[in-house]
């Protein structure tokens, strides 16, 4: 599963993703600070992304996630500071084992914890 970590979350996030064996990339990796969101998810499609990884909790509005071709993960922390982010990573993980199994059968979707 190919990931893509938001800009507004700590980029040193996705080392904590390595034992998991997935392909993690942060949107500053990718050069894509700066993207507004309709763009960056069409550049994650054309670039066979499966997940945006994002603490925007407006997203969800400013989107037709229905017709999203990449599931967004909002993880929902109280911060984007690194600790706060650390202390839901058992609960990421989990949730993105869930969107695994989503993709198998569907493409797209909203996803918040």
């Amino acid at each position: 599963m190919k990931i893509l970590i938001d800009e507004q979350l700590p980029t040193k996030l996705k080392y904590r993703f390595i034992e998991a064996n997935l392909d993690v990339y942060t949107v500053r990796d990718m050069e894509w600070l700066g993207t507004k969101n309709g763009d960056l998810l069409q550049l994650m499609a054309d670039n066979y992304f499966d997940v945006l990884l994002t603490n925007d909790k407006n997203l969800y509005y400013q989107q037709k996630v229905e017709t999203l071709k990449v599931c967004i993960v909002n993880v929902n922390a109280k911060t984007n500071r690194y600790d706060d982010v650390f202390d839901l990573m058992d609960a990421i993980k989990s949730k993105l084992k869930e969107v695994e199994v989503w993709l198998k059968n569907n493409t797209g979707g909203y996803f918040i914890f």
